[in-house]
This record gives C-alpha cells, sequence and structure tokens, in this order.
C-alpha cells in the first residue's frame, strides 16, 4: 500500500459507509399494497423479479462519481474479509483508500434495498465492518482538506467524525441519509451546528424538522449551504441567501434509484469546486444522478468528460457551452476551489 505521507493532501475526504448493497426490484408499486388503516399491524411480502450484488455505500458511491468527474477524493471506512476486490478497484480509479480499515474476521457492511417501479425504496443495512472506523481519526485529515463529508455509516462513526471534522476548520457537509430515522434530535443539531453544509433529501428534511423544530428555512438561516433533493422533481439549493430551483435531468430508462442521491452530491460538489454557479453545479449533479440511476446499481455508470458534457449540452440547451470537458479530466487544487467556492458565495460568475 502507497505511504500516505506521500500522498498530496486530499480535497475532498469522505466519512461514510463502504458496503455490498442488494438490491431487489419490484414490478409493481408498493404503495398498491399498504392499507393506510392497518399500519399497526403491518405484515407484506413482495416478490421481486430481480436480485443484484454490487459494490455500494454511500462513502464509496460518492468517490466513485467523484472519480468519473476527475477528483480523486479520500475515503474513511472499514471493510472486511470480503473487501479486497472492492478496494483494488477504487485504487485503480484513484480514489485514496489508505484511511480504509481491513477488518479480519469481519463481512463488509451490507445494504439491503427494495425498490419498486415508482422508485419507491425500502432499505435495512447492516453495519459489519464499519464499526471499526471509529478508530481511524479525521481530525488531522480535516485540517489539511477543504470538504469533509460525514454520511450515513453506524451512529457512533458519525458521531466522532462530526464532531472532528468540525473542530478541524474544514467544510463540513452534514448528510445524515438514512440515520436520521435513528439519530436523536441533540445529535442531528450538533452536526447542523457544525456544518457548513447540510444536504439530504425532502423527506429527510422532514424528518429533520420533526425531530428538531427546524424547517429548510430554519436550516438555510444556521448554515451557509443547504441541499434538498427532490427525486424527479429536481432539488433546491439554497447558499448564502441565494436559492435556485434545478430540475432533473430527463432519464432515458429507469435502471434502479439507488445511489442517485449520492452521485448528485459529488456532481454539485465538484461544480462548487470549479466556481459554477449554483444552477449550474446543481445541473452537473442532475445530471450524475441521471446517470446512475439508469442503470442497476450504484456505481454501474460509466462516461468519459467528453460524453458527459456532450450530454449536459443536450439535456440543459440553455446551458450550452458553461462547462468544458476538460475541468471533469483533473482534480480541482485545493487552493483554486477555495477562491472559486468564495466567488460562487458571493453570487458571481
Amino acid at each position: 500500500m502507497p505511504d500516505a505521507d506521500r500522498r498530496p493532501k486530499p480535497t475532498i475526504v469522505v466519512s461514510g459507509s463502504l458496503a455490498f448493497d442488494h438490491i431487489m426490484t419490484y414490478p409493481g408499486s408498493f404503495q398498491d399494497h399498504i392499507i393506510p388503516g392497518k399500519v399497526y399491524v403491518l405484515s407484506v411480502s413482495f416478490l421481486f423479479d430481480s436480485l443484484r450484488r454490487d459494490r455500494g455505500g454511500v462513502a464509496g458511491n460518492i468517490g466513485y462519481t467523484f472519480a468519473l468527474l476527475g477528483e480523486r477524493p479520500a475515503l474513511v471506512g472499514a471493510g472486511g474479509s470480503d473487501f479486497l476486490e472492492y478496494r483494488t478497484t477504487f485504487e485503480n480509479l484513484g480514489i485514496d483508500m489508505t484511511h480504509v480499515l481491513d477488518v479480519p474476521g469481519e463481512l463488509t457492511g451490507s445494504s439491503f434495498m427494495s425498490t419498486d417501479l415508482a422508485g419507491n425504496q425500502i432499505a435495512g443495512f447492516y453495519p459489519g465492518a464499519s464499526t471499526h472506523a471509529n478508530e481511524v481519526s479525521v481530525l488531522e485529515l480535516g485540517r489539511d482538506t477543504i470538504f469533509g463529508i460525514v454520511g450515513p455509516t453506524s451512529l457512533d462513526v458519525m458521531r466522532q467524525h462530526t464532531e472532528e471534522f468540525a473542530a478541524s476548520g474544514c467544510k463540513l457537509v452534514y448528510d445524515p441519509s438514512q440515520q436520521v430515522v435513528s439519530l436523536g434530535a441533540d445529535e442531528l443539531i450538533a452536526g447542523i451546528d457544525g456544518a457548513w453544509a447540510v444536504i439530504g433529501s425532502d423527506y429527510e428534511m422532514a424528518v429533520i424538522g420533526e425531530k428538531t423544530g427546524m424547517s429548510v428555512d430554519d436550516l438555510a438561516k444556521r448554515v451557509p449551504f443547504v441541499g434538498v433533493t427532490l427525486g424527479r422533481f429536481g432539488s433546491e439549493l439554497r447558499y448564502e441567501g441565494q436559492t435556485v430551483i434545478v430540475p432533473a435531468a430527463p432519464v432515458t430508462r429507469m435502471g434502479d434509484p439507488t445511489g442517485g442521491g449520492d452521485a448528485y452530491r459529488a456532481g454539485l460538489l465538484k461544480g462548487l469546486m470549479l466556481g459554477l454557479p449554483l444552477d449550474v453545479s446543481g445541473r452537473i449533479g442532475s445530471l450524475a444522478a441521471t446517470y446512475s440511476v439508469e442503470r442497476h446499481g450504484p456505481q454501474e455508470q460509466f462516461y468519459t468528460a467528453d460524453e458527459f458534457v456532450a450530454r449536459f449540452n443536450d439535456v440543459f440547451p440553455d446551458y450550452v457551452g458553461v462547462i468544458q470537458s476538460e475541468w471533469l479530466q483533473t482534480s480541482v487544487d485545493r487552493e483554486t476551489a477555495l477562491a472559486r467556492l468564495a466567488v460562487v458565495a458571493a453570487g458571481g460568475d
């Protein structure tokens, strides 16, 4: 394994789950089989027509799309005795895996996701080796990076890495995602108060609101950046008083929604590091998400920079020429990213 001391300091560090996704697809709608007046005795069974086992986990999915867009993030997490192929694949993509532990005798975390044709999802997660990620401190990493992203994984790991990134002075991107149902109000508020950005789906934001009493408007007054994903309805971004609504990029064929939100986050942050306006950065995230949901598996999509730009120009004709393929072929260096973020915060082009 390469010596970590010889690697360049990463611009992006992602803490979150590294897992194998077991994705099952139901050829109908879950909603058709749930009787609202009987949810207190809910007992349903679905016959699925497909099952896949793919590389996944939030940190892995975000890191994969960053790599497709020219970035080389550092991941923080842990894999089990079945993780070697996953690690090798990511190292070959240029992703820094030196802060991912190998845990013999444990299996890599596994998620079990059931989706229907309407895009609804029922999910469960077994953390496995992920629980050992609290053995990795991100305090020093945070001091040397711009973005410290905390995504869903074991709760104690999320607490620790959220606190350490916040204390390090980097821009904490707090993305509790599916774990909003397990985190208490005090924990959510602590994450929000230490964050530069809070990102979540409209459902997750509703859960945060129910637990903390904070609406999206309240969050936007509390943290510089708030991102709300709205599925097929696009997304809403708020940054330092600016608000934009971003449409979803059209889907040519529906594969599986798993990982779409993770791809969106990577595309959005790539755009911001390039200094692109909110509406452009959001559209980069939107297209990255669409590439993901068109495939079965959260890391099955692939595109070149030229292909991405050509499709961007096609689906967003009012934005032709605003991104260039060479921007998506190399990492944005730290000083440039910081300077360009300041321009976006000021509302400049």
